[in-house]
């Protein structure tokens, strides 16, 4: 089963339909490669401080740079892409509301063999979510162009719907070959994992990925974005980060205020959230 290729004029419905039916999408050339040539500039100074992963599935021959919303004002427009977030609320639709789980530059240096097949819904403490249940949904965008070669993430469409703790090897996948400026977009269920990096160059790659807001970010927004960054970030930014009520009534602080008040005191409001509201909200959704 091949990976589909999407134009950057489809549609979050489109998009949605593909990951649905096959997990996984690509989007291609959603974004000029400038785009991705500036955030290197605004992120090179932090990638070149970062260590390599402390173990196999992390990569101890690939680096982890996170903190995109604070280091990066190229990345704030991609978390917020608007095909991206039609795309994610369509596809977490039966959450009454989503929220971003983090923000990661992924750069897997030559010499780095295939990572481990996995789900990134088992970061959840690898809780049996029901089977066609989605709790994430996933991008991950080319700095690079992603070949075979240099390592480009290999999936399995179709394993979003495969049993759950499957060990699975990478003979049966695929790789995501993409362009640069283009963006793989997955669910959180899907069988995939990074390739072996077999070429004499970086493979880089900016991986944006969100969750339903009753679950825990795997990247915490609240302390990896300075307090005083934050107050200067559009209100929806701050709001996908986590500055909101979860469903109706999570994370609040101290005597039922919004999040929100915490950073921009004009916006907020008391109370638990409007609990017929929410319901309203997943019923139609």
């Amino acid at each position: 089963m091949k990976i589909r290729h999407l134009p950057a004029t489809a549609s979050a419905e489109e998009v949605a339909m593909v990951l649905g039916e096959d997990g996984a999408a690509i989007v291609d050339c959603l974004v000029d490669p400038a785009v991705l040539d500036r955030a290197k500039r605004e992120l090179d100074p932090f990638i070149a401080a970062t260590s390599f992963g402390p173990d196999d599935f992390a990569g101890r021959r690939t680096k982890r740079t996170g903190a995109l919303i604070a280091r990066s004002e190229t990345c704030r427009d991609l978390v917020v892409h608007p095909l991206v977030l039609g795309t994610v609320d369509k596809v977490l639709s039966h959450s009454s509301s989503f929220q971003l789980h983090l923000t990661q530059v992924i750069s897997i240096d030559p010499g780095e063999p295939a990572q481990k097949i996995h789900r990134d819904q088992w970061a959840f403490a690898f809780f049996p979510f029901p089977k066609g249940y989605e709790v994430s949904c996933n991008t991950l965008w080319a700095m690079t162009d992603f070949t075979e070669e240099d390592g480009a993430t290999r999936v399995i469409p179709g394993s979003h719907r495969f049993d759950d703790r499957l060990e699975l090897d990478a003979a049966e996948t695929i790789p995501a070959e993409m362009k640069k400026g283009s963006v793989l977009l997955y669910t959180g269920s899907l069988y995939h994992g990074a390739g072996a990096n077999r070429s004499d160059h970086t493979r880089r790659g900016i991986n944006i990925t969100y969750s339903v807001s009753w679950l825990r970010q795997e990247e915490n927004q609240y302390l990896t974005v300075p307090f005083e960054t934050a107050r200067t970030l559009p209100v929806d930014l701050l709001r996908l980060m986590g500055y909101s009520r979860g469903a109706y009534a999570l994370g609040y602080v101290d005597d039922l205020r919004d999040p929100i008040e915490v950073v921009r005191p004009d916006l907020g409001s008391s109370g638990l959230g409007d609990l017929d509201a929410a319901l309203e909200r997943v019923r139609s959704r």
